[in-house]
C-alpha cells in the first residue's frame, strides 16, 4: 500500500489585470481584477500518475493526455471528449489503467457536493458506454480490479457490473430530507469536507458506507425569487445545540447481498468524520469523535461481525482538529499506523503498532508538521512539510519511521506547495514567496532538481509594468507579552512626513492564517494592493486562536469566539495609530465570514478606535450557525450560555458609532441571511444608523449574476467615500 497524492500538471491561470498606459503604471480596480485578464500565471493542476511512475496523465482541452514525468513533454491522446461529443470535467483511470471513468455534465448543489453523468472508455477496445440511463449519479468510482463502478443517486448507493452491464441498488430507503446512503448531509460535507460516503474494499469485494437519518434534524427554509411566486428551498440544517442526524455504518458484501451494520458500542450522538478500510481486507476503519469533538477514537471494525474495537482513543481539554483526519495512514503491514496528534502541544507525526500497542513520536520539535506528502514503506520514509523555519513558511522535509535523518529538501524561503509520485520518487515543488509567482519545478526524492517546468520569468516582467505594492512584515508585542505576526502595505510613493488613513483586513478563525509568505497575486491580495494604490496603508495580522504556531496560541479562544481575537485586533489598530504617518482618525477594517463576524466585533467593542467597517456574510451570533463546527470551539448554548452571548455582535449594537456597511447573500446555505437580518432588526430597534446590501439568489461566495465585480466596486466606494 502507498500514500497516494496526485501531482500536477502545468496549466495557465489568468491574473487579472489590463496593460497600462505608456509611462504610467497600471493601477488595480474591481474591473481589471475580476474581468480583463491580461497576464497569465503559469501554476499547477491536479494529475495523476501512472502505474510506471515515468509518467502521468492530465485533462488538457478536453482531452485525456499521457505526459512523460522527466521531460514534460506530451506521449499520447488517450481520450478525445470533442471526438466523443462529451465535455469532461474529471476523470479517473483503472488500476490496471485498461479503463477511464469519465465525468461530464456536472451540476453543482452546495460547496462541495454535486451530480453528474459518468462515462466508461475502455482503451484497448476504443469503446465508450454510458454509465447509467436512470438519472444522473454522484461520486462514480471504480472497484479495485476496475469490474464493477459504485455510486450514488438520489440519496441511495448503486454499483454497476460492467462486464454484466447489470446495475444492482445496494440501498432502497433514500429519501430527501430524511435518509441519505453512500452521501453527506449538509453539516458533514461543510464542516468535515466530504460528499462520497462509501469505500471499496481493498479486494473489491464489500462496499462500506453511511446512511444518514435527518429525519428529525430541524428544516431552514431559504426563499427563491424564480417566478411569479417565489419558491421555498427546504433542507436540514443542524444549528448549534440542535439534532444532528443519526449515522449508521453499513458493510454491504456483494457475494451474498447481504448487509453488515458496525457496532458503536451503545454509543450516541457521535461524529464519524472518516472512514477507510486498512490493509486488512476485514477490518474497517473509523475516526470516531464525540458531540464535543474532545474525544478522539480510532475504531476498526470486523466486516463480517460488525464488532468494533477500540485501537486508540485521545481525549482533549478543549477540541481534536479536524484537519488531522486525512493524516491516518495504515502501512501494509497491518501492524502499524501513522497518523497526527496535538498531544505535545505542537501538531506531529506519531506511529502505532497495533499488536505491541506501543505509540511513538515520529517528528519532535516547537514547530507543527503541516501536510503528510508521502509515505515511502520501503525506506521508511516520510515526506511532509511543516513550520521548523518559521510558521509563515512552508518547507518540505524527509524523515525516517524512527524519527531519524531528518533533511530539509526544500530551497529558498517562503512557500513551498508538494506533490509527490506514488512511489515518491518524483515530486514536483511549486515554490512562491511575496512578490515572487509560482516557480515550478520537478525534483528527484533526494531533492536534486530534475527540469524547471516554468519559472514564470514572463509573469514577472509584465508585473514591472505595474505599481505592484509590496509588504512588510512586522511583529507587534501587545498586553500579556503576546507577540502577534502581521504586514503593512503603503502607497509606492510612501512619505513618512505625511498621515495616512489605515484600512485593516483580516479573518482571524480558528486555525486559520493570513500572514504568510507565499504568492501574493490573489484576486482578495490585488484589492487589498488597489486600496493601497487609492492612498490607504493596509495592514493584516493573525490575532490569538490562528495556526501555525501550537495549540496554546489556538486554543485560547475556547469557549469564547470573538473575545480574544477583538481584544487583539483592537490593540493592534491602537497601537499602528501611535505611528507618526497613520492617521488615528481614519482607521477601519473589513473581513468575510468569519472575518465578517470579526471586522462586526472589533468596530462595535471597539467604537473609539474603529471609524468604519465593512462585514461581509458574517455570523452575527453564533446560536444561529452550524453545530459541528460552533460547538468544536463553544460548546453547547447550554453548556455555556454565557460564551454566546457576550461575544455575540448583536447583544454589542448598541455600541454602533462610525460608519457601517452589511452584506450578505439571500442564498447563502453556509452563513444564513438571517444573521444579517437579525442583526439589521437590532440596529434599527436601537435607532442606529447603518449600510446594508444584500445579493438576491447569492450563496456564500456572492459571485453570481456580475456580483463579483458589483460587490468590490462597492465597497471599494464605501471605504473611498467614508473612511
Amino acid at each position: 500500500m502507498r500514500y497516494t497524492k496526485p501531482i500536477y500538471l502545468l496549466i495557465t491561470i489568468l491574473i487579472y489585470f489590463t496593460l497600462p498606459s505608456v509611462g504610467q503604471k497600471k493601477k488595480f480596480d474591481p474591473d481589471n481584477i475580476f474581468v480583463s485578464p491580461s497576464i497569465s500565471i503559469k501554476t499547477v493542476k491536479s494529475i495523476n500518475w501512472m502505474n510506471d511512475g515515468k509518467n502521468y496523465t492530465s485533462k488538457a482541452s478536453n482531452k485525456i493526455i499521457r505526459y512523460n514525468t522527466s521531460s514534460g513533454e506530451e506521449v499520447a491522446t488517450l481520450f478525445d471528449g470533442d471526438k466523443h461529443g462529451i465535455r469532461v470535467t474529471d476523470y479517473s483511470l483503472s488500476a490496471d489503467e485498461s479503463q477511464i471513468l469519465l465525468e461530464t455534465n456536472k451540476k453543482k448543489i452546495y460547496r462541495r457536493s454535486y451530480t453528474a453523468e459518468y462515462y466508461i472508455y475502455d482503451l484497448e477496445k476504443k469503446k465508450l458506454s454510458k454509465l447509467s440511463d436512470k438519472g444522473p449519479q454522484q461520486y462514480a468510482t471504480f472497484s479495485p480490479d476496475g469490474s464493477k463502478v459504485a455510486f450514488a443517486r438520489n440519496n441511495n448507493l448503486y454499483y454497476k457490473d460492467l462486464a454484466a452491464n447489470e446495475e444492482i441498488q445496494i440501498t432502497s430507503n433514500g429519501v430527501k430530507n430524511k435518509i441519505i446512503n453512500g452521501t453527506t448531509d449538509w453539516v458533514y460535507e461543510e464542516e468535515f469536507a466530504f460528499v462520497k460516503a462509501f469505500e471499496w474494499s481493498p479486494k473489491g469485494d464489500k462496499i462500506a458506507y453511511y446512511e444518514f437519518d435527518e429525519t428529525n434534524v430541524p428544516r431552514y427554509n431559504m426563499q427563491l425569487w424564480d417566478s411569479l411566486y417565489p419558491s421555498d428551498y427546504v433542507y436540514k440544517y443542524p444549528k448549534a445545540g440542535e439534532k444532528n442526524s443519526d449515522i449508521s455504518i453499513y458493510i454491504y458484501h456483494l457475494k451474498n447481498k447481504s448487509k453488515v451494520k458496525a457496532s458503536m458500542d451503545g454509543r450516541v450522538d457521535f461524529y464519524i468524520p472518516r472512514m477507510q478500510w486498512t490493509a486488512n481486507n476485514d477490518i474497517l476503519s473509523l475516526i470516531r469523535l464525540d458531540r464535543l469533538q474532545q474525544t478522539f477514537e480510532i475504531v476498526h471494525i470486523g466486516a463480517n461481525s460488525g464488532m468494533s474495537q477500540i485501537e486508540l482513543l485521545e481525549r482533549h481539554k478543549q477540541y481534536f482538529d479536524i484537519n488531522f483526519c486525512d493524516d491516518l495512514y495504515y502501512l501494509e503491514s497491518g501492524k502499524e499506523f501513522i497518523y497526527s496528534s496535538e498531544q505535545s502541544g505542537y501538531k506531529h507525526f506519531w506511529i502505532y503498532n497495533t499488536e505491541k500497542k506501543s505509540l511513538d513520536a515520529i517528528t519532535k520539535g516547537k514547530w507543527e508538521v503541516d501536510e503528510l506528502i508521502g509515505i515511502d514503506e520501503k525506506s521508511k520514509k516520510l515526506y511532509f512539510t511543516s513550520t521548523e523555519d518559521s510558521h509563515l513558511e512552508r518547507q518540505f522535509y524527509v524523515i525516517g519511521f524512527n524519527g531519524k535523518g531528518k533533511t530539509k529538501l526544500s530551497n529558498g524561503e517562503g512557500w513551498h506547495k508538494i506533490d509527490m509520485s506514488d512511489d515518491c520518487a518524483f515530486y514536483i515543488d511549486e515554490y512562491s514567496k511575496p512578490g515572487m509567482p509560482p516557480k515550478i519545478s520537478l525534483f528527484n526524492s533526494t531533492g536534486k532538481l530534475v527540469k524547471v517546468l516554468e519559472d514564470n520569468s514572463a509573469a514577472k516582467k509584465t508585473m514591472a509594468s505595474f505599481d505592484w505594492i509590496d509588504k512588510e512584515f512586522i511583529t507587534m508585542n501587545i498586553f500579556d507579552s503576546v507577540e502577534l505576526y502581521g504586514y503593512l502595505m503603503k502607497p509606492s510613493n510612501f512619505d513618512s512626513t505625511k498621515k495616512y488613513p489605515l484600512m485593516m483586513f483580516l479573518y482571524g478563525g480558528p486555525g486559520d492564517q493570513k500572514v504568510t509568505k507565499d504568492w501574493d497575486g490573489s484576486s482578495r491580495e490585488l484589492y487589498n494592493k488597489m486600496l493601497v494604490q487609492n492612498g490607504y496603508i493596509v495592514a493584516c495580522f493573525d490575532n490569538r486562536g490562528t495556526g501555525g504556531r501550537g495549540t496554546k496560541f489556538k486554543k485560547v479562544t475556547y469557549k469564547e469566539l470573538g473575545k480574544y481575537e477583538t481584544i487583539d485586533q483592537i490593540e493592534i489598530a491602537r497601537k499602528l495609530g501611535e505611528k507618526s504617518y497613520i492617521d488615528a482618525n481614519r482607521i477601519g477594517i473589513w473581513g468575510w465570514s468569519y472575518g465578517g463576524f470579526m471586522s462586526t466585533s472589533c468596530l462595535f467593542k471597539g467604537n473609539d478606535v474603529f471609524k468604519l467597517a465593512i462585514a461581509v456574510a458574517p455570523v452575527t451570533n453564533w446560536r444561529f450557525y452550524d453545530n459541528i463546527y460552533t460547538e468544536r470551539y463553544m460548546q453547547r448554548p447550554k453548556d455555556n450560555a454565557s460564551g454566546y452571548d457576550d461575544n455575540s455582535p448583536i447583544n454589542f449594537a448598541d455600541s454602533l458609532k462610525g460608519k457601517y456597511l452589511l452584506i450578505h447573500g439571500t442564498a447563502d446555505d453556509n452563513v444564513h441571511f438571517q444573521n444579517a437580518v437579525e442583526l439589521q432588526e437590532r440596529l434599527i430597534y436601537l435607532g442606529k444608523q447603518f449600510d446594508s446590501f444584500y445579493y438576491p439568489g447569492n450563496n456564500h461566495k456572492i459571485n453570481t449574476g456580475g456580483a463579483k465585480v458589483h460587490i468590490h466596486t462597492l465597497m471599494r466606494n464605501y471605504i473611498l467615500n467614508n473612511l
